[in-house]
């Protein structure tokens, strides 16, 4: 009987909560990375067709990685 009462006055869990401090170093991050990646391109035109690859499939990774952060928050 007492682990039915137990039970009942449990507090509901909670959602997980994004950390303001994680946003900000993924945002400064990603800021690095597309600055060096645009440097790269200018500076040697030659790795600009594969850097480019590697950056579209970035660019896609990137927006699933803020749905499920977005998708995380509620």
């Amino acid at each position: 009987m007492s682990a039915t009462i137990d039970q009942q006055h449990q507090p509901a869990p909670q959602p997980p909560s994004t950390d303001p401090v994680l946003l900000l170093v993924v945002g400064i991050v990603v800021v690095l990375v597309l600055g060096a990646t645009g440097y790269l391109c200018v500076v040697h035109r030659s790795l600009a067709g594969p850097i480019g690859a590697v950056g579209g499939v970035a660019s896609a990774l990137a927006g699933a990685f803020g749905v499920a952060l977005a998708l995380r928050r509620r």
